[in-house]
């Protein structure tokens, strides 16, 4: 086949490159094209490469678990439609890097905690293993991640750079793509329930696809950190924007206040709630039919409840029978003469 064309003969330059190129390969470890957002590494309150990006606390704020909801659609769609993996462990690297909570695993490790302390209390560990109770800590917040929407293909420009260079940059254009991402992140604490912060986050990146990877090859690079960008990266990012304004919403936390307290029916005066601006009710005066103690006693060994010789003082037995009749009758066992009981004791 002749190569006649300009267009043709471009073509063939670019091919020729990339195959020149691909002799050249070697495996790269650590390499900067196949990092995410979340870089380096953790180890106890010290981090290393860690995004430059990510704030950071100086003192930790106490411990965190991480609730990833797997029934969620959000994460059936990551990972049984994208194929991506679980974003627990990106989250426990950011939360370590920034020093602001110390991280405590209830995932698919705690199976194994657990595991462990049964083959102690089995006998199958060794004598000096240490596992035993009281050794857990608990965490005091969970955080909980999602993503509210994930867009492999959300640009439109393909059709630009085909309409400026004409069918070489149609070829371009129409590999070339945005994938963006939104996520959420909610903050709550563990002992009273309530949600600490949330915060928002998003990233966006432009994708050359495959024939951008060859303009990368063959121009010095032309791609550059775009070039084939998975659509994972992008989700990665948008959880290191989100965690980030996580932690500039604890850094700067004021706890919300109720008058009256927390969870004690509110201020917005719902028919039926509890109106905390209104004066306490007073308690209707109970009924009462004036009955004596004596007429009482006779009334009650009327009824069956010995209560001996009636003379009129509330002694021990006379509390006891009445406590029997209250009873018997589904009132409240007091014991004693109240209106409730001496209205049942005059029907």
């Amino acid at each position: 086949m002749a190569f006649k064309t300009p267009h043709q003969l471009t073509l063939l330059a670019l091919a020729g490159s990339l195959a020149a190129l691909s002799g050249c390969a070697t495996m790269e470890t650590g390499s900067a094209a196949a990092k995410t957002e979340a870089t380096g590494s953790a180890g106890g309150a010290n981090s290393q490469g860690a995004n430059s990006k990510l704030p950071r606390c100086e003192e930790t704020l106490g411990t965190i678990a991480i609730v990833e909801d797997t029934n969620a659609p959000w994460y059936v769609m990551l990972t049984q439609q994208r194929h991506l993996g679980p974003t627990t462990p990106v989250l426990k690297l950011l939360i370590q890097q920034s020093n602001c909570f110390v991280v405590v695993d209830r995932g698919r490790a705690m199976n194994n905690m657990m595991q462990e302390r049964a083959l102690a209390q089995s006998g199958e560990l060794r004598n000096n293993s240490n596992f035993g109770k009281g050794q857990m800590v608990s965490a005091d917040y969970s955080l909980t991640p999602s993503i509210t929407f994930s867009n492999n293909n959300a640009g439109g420009a393909g059709a630009a750079v085909g309409g400026l260079f004409g069918s070489v940059g149609a070829l371009v254009g129409g590999s070339l793509s945005a994938k963006e991402a939104s996520t959420l992140l909610t903050l709550d604490d563990n002992r009273s329930s309530v949600q600490i912060a949330a915060a928002e986050g998003s990233a966006k990146n432009w994708d050359f696809g495959a024939f951008g990877g060859m303009l990368g090859a063959g121009f010095g690079g032309l791609g550059g950190g775009y070039t084939n960008t998975a659509e994972g990266k992008v989700i990665v990012a948008a959880f290191v924007d989100s965690y980030a304004n996580i932690v500039k919403a604890v850094q700067n936390y004021k706890a919300q206040t109720v008058k009256g307290g927390l969870g004690t029916g509110g201020r917005l005066n719902v028919d039926g709630g509890v109106n905390p601006n209104a004066p306490a009710a007073k308690a209707a005066p109970a009924a009462s039919t004036g009955m004596s103690v004596l007429a009482a006693q006779q009334k009650l060994n009327d009824l069956g409840f010995s209560v001996g010789k009636p003379d009129g003082s509330m002694g021990p037995r006379t509390k006891r029978e009445l406590a029997k009749f209250q009873k018997s009758r589904q009132l409240p066992t007091t014991g004693e003469l109240d209106a409730a009981t001496q209205a049942e004791l005059s029907k």
